[in-house]
């Protein structure tokens, strides 16, 4: 699965930090490729804590908690690869991490079936009004009724967000018998019978349903709101495990008192707690027919196991072939290996000349290159290079002193 090649830099002397209790099976999957050096750290941690935690750290290792700032990755010097095990990167500073060469990968892919399945579950829940007559049922008081109590058959979801999950959620409902809506910003492929909105109001106009799945962006912040909550269908349902600043819950509380709104069910908040066991406050408590959850739409073994899988594959990838397919920092490239050769990673500041200048270098020293790689984003270059071993080392020396070098480091 992994590449069998040697890394230059002993496996036994790279560092690896992992927190907030990332899956066992990325740890097992290092430990079993010769990584040995792993901390492993159940929370996550503040910033000061971070910036005395990563000073010789190589791979580190997160969750969607950990804050990965400007100040932290000044302090990680050694730092080569963040690996974010969940879907999102809006916890890494993106910009400060790809001027300083440091390759951020994530799993985008991995949890789509478990939160699509419970956006589906959570759907059933709600328009049978379970939330209420489990309540009652605790409390000791019998609730058997039928009124506002539907199938899901032959009523309509509208999806907002159609991407990996959203179009996922998209099949599932089909094959129950919905009839699907959904808006996108960008142009997308229907899947099955599903329609295309052409604005979110008319989306959450004709929907029983209405399930978000988009990104935090400036955007997006609070596009569920007052304004919005008015153009829904009365009575209708609204479900959000995107991020918790997509939905003013203010706003949300106030139209479920009023029954503008049926029922809820919310997984991601603005303020979440740090860590299990604290304090959590929300304005959607105690309302009638709403399903509140602790940020848990990905959250199953299945899912874990597969974002431990994903990333630690991108990680290994990198670390020891140059691959860096799936980051959101390095420009991606991918290369065969090339034998009887070594391998060089040379990072560099987007600037006019640089590979020129390498290529000057390495042949007035008579450095023989036997395969050569370049991409480049906004912010900087990425070259792979395989040069003759017997030279491999002075071209790594004469590489640092190229002009508009971030970084160099020799692979095999």
């Amino acid at each position: 699965m992994y590449s069998n090649h040697l890394t230059s830099y002993p496996k036994e002397k790279i560092k690896i930090l992992f927190l907030e209790n990332i899956s066992e099976s990325a740890v097992k999957n290092f430990r079993s490729n010769g990584y040995v050096q792993i901390e492993k750290i159940n929370r996550a941690l503040t910033e000061q804590q971070l910036i005395e935690a990563i000073k010789d750290v190589h791979i580190l290792g997160i969750r969607s908690k950990t804050t990965i700032s400007e100040k932290v990755l000044s302090a990680a010097k050694k730092l080569q690869a963040i690996g974010c095990f969940c879907i999102g990167v809006n916890q890494v500073d993106l910009q400060a991490a790809t001027k300083r060469g440091i390759a951020v990968f994530n799993a985008p892919y991995s949890n789509t079936r478990s939160v699509a399945e419970l956006v589906i579950g959570v759907s059933i829940l709600l328009i049978r009004r379970i939330p209420e007559k489990n309540n009652a049922a605790h409390a000791g008081v019998w609730m058997k009724e039928a009124k506002n109590s539907f199938e899901l058959r032959g009523k309509t979801i509208g999806i907002v967000g159609y991407g990996n999950i959203g179009s996922q959620v998209s099949v599932l409902a089909e094959s129950i018998g919905m009839r699907v809506l959904f808006y996108d910003i960008e142009k997308k492929l229907p899947l099955g019978n599903a329609q295309e909105c052409r604005s979110l109001k008319e989306l959450v106009s004709q929907s029983d349903i209405v399930t978000l799945h988009i990104p935090e962006t400036k955007q997006s912040k609070y596009l569920i709101n007052k304004g919005l909550l008015r153009s829904f269908k009365r009575g209708s349902i609204l479900i959000n495990y995107a991020r918790g600043e997509v939905v003013e819950l203010e706003a949300l509380s106030k139209a479920i008192t009023e029954e503008l709104i049926g029922g809820a069910a919310i997984d991601v908040f603005p303020n979440e707690p740090e860590k299990n066991g604290d304090l959590f406050m929300s304005p959607l408590q105690n309302l009638a027919n709403v399903i509140l959850t602790p940020h848990i739409g990905g959250s199953t073994e299945e899912a874990q196991q597969n974002i431990g899988e994903d990333v630690s594959y991108k990680l290994f990838n990198y670390l020891e072939r140059g691959i860096s397919f799936g980051s959101h920092t390095v420009p991606a490239l991918a290369m065969p290996p090339q034998e009887g050769a070594h391998r060089i990673l040379h990072i560099h500041r987007n600037v006019p000349g640089v590979l020129s200048a390498i290529n000057a270098s390495l042949s007035s020293n008579n450095v023989n290159i036997l395969g050569q790689y370049l991409k480049t984003n906004e912010l900087i270059g990425y070259v792979v290079l395989d040069i003759d071993h017997k030279l491999s080392s002075k071209a790594q020396s004469l590489l640092k002193e190229v002009p508009a070098t971030i970084k160099t480091r020799l692979l095999y």
